[in-house]
């Protein structure tokens, strides 16, 4: 089971560097949003967004969507509320502070959207089901998460990373509740100078927060060797991300 206090703890502690490191972030973030103004309308009055983190998609939004009067930002880490910036035209911004599992919503939406988030809740299917009674008739549901080849590298060589969902199963799951509109899946690789670069980048936007055991030299050590030996590319090593994109309506 996730620990929901650690991630909070390691996104808290790279709120300064996130968006510099959060390179595969900015093109996933990026990717929703051009999805959703392909497959979707484009008047959205009041959004929810989980996971904001430090505005990155927050920001995109709005300028893409300005016609949006109310946005509601949730994450559980309470300091990222002074994160997304200014948000001209927006009549109403308001933070709920919290696990989305368990926060009480309020009202409907227009459009609930997300990015780079929902792999870490420990029960997407009742999420889902819960956020299906918060959107109007109509209304979309857009998220992007990652799939089952995400920081493969890092998986093969500790044992560690998350237990990721299949996008054929995530699609199972969003079409209990909703008629899903797209879903689809892609690899973003990413190429650092060598594996404590690919350390610091994991450190520096919070996607360490699986990480429990303190490296000894001789275990660091084997990892950067071993790093070297199976990941190294003419372009320097390689890290993979795996996102996946679902926008469905209700």
């Amino acid at each position: 089971m996730i620990d929901k206090k650690k991630i909070k703890q390691s996104f808290q502690r790279a709120a300064d560097s996130y968006e510099d490191q959060a390179m595969i972030q900015h093109r996933v973030a990026d990717r929703l949003l051009g999805l959703v103004g392909r497959y979707c309308g484009n008047e959205f009055y009041r959004v929810l967004e989980i996971g904001c983190s430090t505005g990155l998609l927050t920001r995109k939004l709005a300028s893409q969507y300005p016609e949006i009067m109310e946005i509601v930002l949730c994450d559980l880490v309470e300091s990222f509320v002074t994160r997304a910036g200014d948000l001209p035209g927006i009549t109403a911004v308001s933070f709920l502070a919290g696990d989305i599992e368990t926060l009480p919503l309020s009202g409907t939406f227009d459009l609930i959207i997300s990015s780079s988030t929902l792999h870490w809740v420990h029960d997407l299917n009742t999420l889902l089901q819960k956020l299906s009674a918060h959107l109007k008739p109509g209304a979309i549901l857009a998220f992007s998460m990652y799939g089952p080849d995400n920081l493969q590298e890092i998986r093969s060589l500790t044992g560690r990373g998350l237990t990721y969902s299949s996008l054929e199963q995530v699609q199972e799951m969003v079409s209990r509740y909703f008629s899903v509109d797209h879903s689809s899946e892609r690899l973003e690789t990413l190429f650092f100078q060598s594996p404590d670069d690919v350390l610091s980048h994991l450190r520096q936007t919070g996607v360490n927060a699986l990480s429990s055991t303190p490296w000894t030299p001789r275990r660091l050590q084997h990892f950067k060797d071993e790093y070297l030996n199976r990941f190294n590319d003419p372009q320097g090593v390689r890290l993979t991300y795996h996102p996946m994109y679902l926008l469905a309506h209700l």
